[in-house]
């Protein structure tokens, strides 16, 4: 058996638990700030390894000041703050419950409540554990607990002694040391909150997300294709907030000044101006591009037929409209998520529900006759079954949109390409 062990603090979560608990604590506390950047410090020097976990731990919990009803604060607090790749993904967690292992110089206290909420068992969280006075004020830790100790992890990690291949991912130097000690076969650096580049240069691979990570290692998934993977051209004016949406998303962000040919066909999405286009003999080669979100209006009819024939959807909005920089960012991702082509202005309109349980599939072909009983015999040939299904069609193109039960031969996918008359498909998750 696989086992894969995962750190908490600005992994499972995206923040540090303590620095939070500090800023629940400390509210009305006359030097708050400047206790506030010790124990942010004190953090950082021991991820980055600059200094023994087991001081800074110490040094940390003296500063807190913190009690229970602190503590309840802090889990209310995190259960919204679970890092956006690890909350979606709660189906690796169901199906890999005996192999997921939480391990943090972290403290049970806060964790366990967070962390269970996703399929992963008590005994299976490794943290370490506060001490209390009779009126609930944390006194201390455990300091017999391996986890407290400078080289926690591999202490734990060498009493456990797990029978299988270990998968390690988190942010720190303490997670780097499980793959220094030669305990794990691979150590993954998760940058997706913070890129510790003393830890990142020395990580086997680099994940910007939980998607990835399960991608690379064919696990089970909430999407099929990482957003990092995916290159979001922009070019010429688009706003700040519609830039963090995507970043959000883990989209990977290209800044250029011109639409160039060897931009545009690496790009998935392109996010541009009303004055800085791609022309319609562009996308003939841009054989990666799904999608345009214009902050303007499309240039004219043709690039909108012409992006339509290549299976291209394009969002827009008037210039300067004040509601374009969060309007277009939302459609694009909607798309890219769900397959939502509601507002488009050279697709058909299909607003289809999420369905849970189920893997959606995308299949854009010429408007000819007879495409979707091709698509159907596919599924009845291998027996799949078809939970919903959605066809809409204008002039040009027949979009379907399929869920199906997860669980069937890969080689369908390709079945469901290779139709005549296909201009593309996608599998959306």
């Amino acid at each position: 058996m696989d086992y894969f062990i995962i750190d908490f603090d600005s992994t499972f979560t995206q923040v540090e638990a303590l620095d939070e608990l500090a800023r629940i604590s400390l509210k009305n506390h006359p030097d708050r700030e400047d206790i506030y950047q010790q124990i942010e410090g004190l953090t950082n020097l021991a991820m980055e390894g600059k200094l023994s976990f087991s001081e800074s731990l110490e040094r940390r919990v003296k500063l807190l000041q913190a009690n229970r009803e602190h503590l309840k604060l802090l889990v209310s607090h995190l259960k919204k703050k679970v890092s956006r790749s690890f909350s979606r993904n709660t189906v690796f967690f169901k199906q890999h419950s005996d192999g997921v292992l939480i391990v943090s110089g972290g403290f049970k206290e806060f964790i366990t409540p967070v962390v269970t909420e996703y399929h992963i068992k008590k005994e299976n969280i490794y943290a370490n554990t506060f001490v209390f006075d009779e009126e609930g004020n944390i006194i201390g830790y455990d300091r017999e607990n391996p986890l407290s100790k400078e080289g926690g992890k591999v202490i734990l990690l060498k009493e456990l002694n797990l029978p299988g291949d270990i998968y390690g991912i988190g942010d720190g130097y303490s997670d780097f040391q499980l793959k220094e000690s030669g305990l794990i076969k691979k150590f993954f650096a998760f940058t997706e909150n913070i890129e510790r580049k003393s830890v990142a240069e020395k990580a086997d691979h680099v994940t910007p997300s939980f998607d990835e990570f399960l991608y690379i290692n064919k696990l089970p998934r909430a999407i099929s294709y990482p957003k990092n993977r995916i290159k979001c051209l922009v070019v010429g004016n688009v706003g700040e907030e519609a830039l963090s949406q995507m970043q959000k998303e883990g989209y990977n962000i290209r800044h250029k000044e011109t639409i160039e040919d060897s931009y545009l066909q690496e790009a998935g999405v392109l996010l541009c101006n009303e004055d800085t286009q791609p022309t319609a003999e562009q996308l003939q080669n841009a054989g990666r591009l799904k999608v345009i979100g214009i902050f303007g209006k499309v240039q004219s009819r043709k690039l909108a037929e012409v992006a339509c024939d290549n299976g291209i959807i394009i969002f827009d909005d008037p210039r300067n409209n004040p509601r374009n920089e969060d309007f277009i960012p939302k459609r694009v991702i909607a798309f890219m998520n769900e397959g939502k082509t509601h507002t488009s202005c050279n697709f058909p309109d299909l607003q289809p529900p999420r369905v849970n349980n189920a893997h959606r599939l995308i299949h854009i072909h010429k408007n000819v006759p007879g495409i979707l009983a091709k698509i159907n015999d596919v599924f009845a040939r291998h027996n799949i079954n078809i939970v919903g299904e959605f066809l809409v069609t204008n002039s040009q193109i027949g979009y379907v949109i399929t869920d199906v039960d997860a669980g069937y031969d890969p080689g369908v996918l390709n079945q469901l390409k290779a139709i005549e008359q296909t201009i593309k498909f996608r599998l959306l998750y």
